[in-house]
């Protein structure tokens, strides 16, 4: 019966194996190319963006905290709108508003502190190019929602304002029957169906 233990077999493929006497350690590396198994773990990996391009999401980068910034505070405004509390909403979708314009128009610190050629006469995520595709994106959808957060809050304040009285009697009711008495100054129209008191 063959022994199945192979000690003088080579041990490059082997990514556990010490290394040789003699040579020092060295930190552990993705092996690149090849078949089997190796080939396919590591290869795609780019060490200095993970995969497909340096798109990693870096917490010290301004721009990027800006751009995820203005995605969080609009998605917040606009739910906020849409519950009742303008005030909350407003206040998110402006400074989603801020953080995304300054998050596509400011200048990256990569740009600043490179060549200063022709890469930093581009502006905001512009000068990362196709690595700012996931940056690009959360600040443009910061956008979108922080408009419909800003838009919603207005929207409540001029009903508040065109009907006050019913907002005036509505708060002022001390029972119920008082408070669906304040529907008679609603107008007879859909937004007088989504405002009125209901039983």
């Amino acid at each position: 019966m063959p022994d199945r233990r192979q000690p003088d077999s080579p041990t490059d493929d082997n990514p556990f194996a010490a290394p040789p006497e003699g040579r020092p350690d060295q930190p552990w590396q993705p092996r690149r190319g090849g078949n089997g198994e190796g080939g396919g773990g590591g290869g795609g990996q780019d060490p200095e963006g993970g995969r497909g391009g340096p798109a990693r999401w870096d917490p010290t980068d301004p721009i990027q905290r800006r751009a995820r910034y203005a995605l969080l505070a609009g998605m917040w405004g606009f739910f906020f709108g849409i519950f009742g509390i303008p005030s909350v909403g407003l206040l998110l979708g402006a400074l989603a508003l801020y953080w995304g314009i300054s998050a596509l128009r400011g200048r990256p610190a990569t740009a600043e502190a490179g060549q200063g050629g022709a890469q930093s006469t581009q502006g905001g995520l512009a000068a990362l190019g196709e690595a700012a595709r996931p940056q690009r994106t959360a600040a443009v959808s910061g956008l979108v929602t922080a408009s419909l957060a800003i838009l919603l809050a207005m929207s409540s304040y001029a009903l508040q304002l065109v009907y006050k009285d019913f907002y005036v009697c509505r708060d002022d009711a001390l029972t119920n029957a008082a408070e669906l008495q304040c529907n008679s100054l609603l107008p007879d129209n859909l937004v007088g169906d989504i405002l009125k008191v209901r039983q």
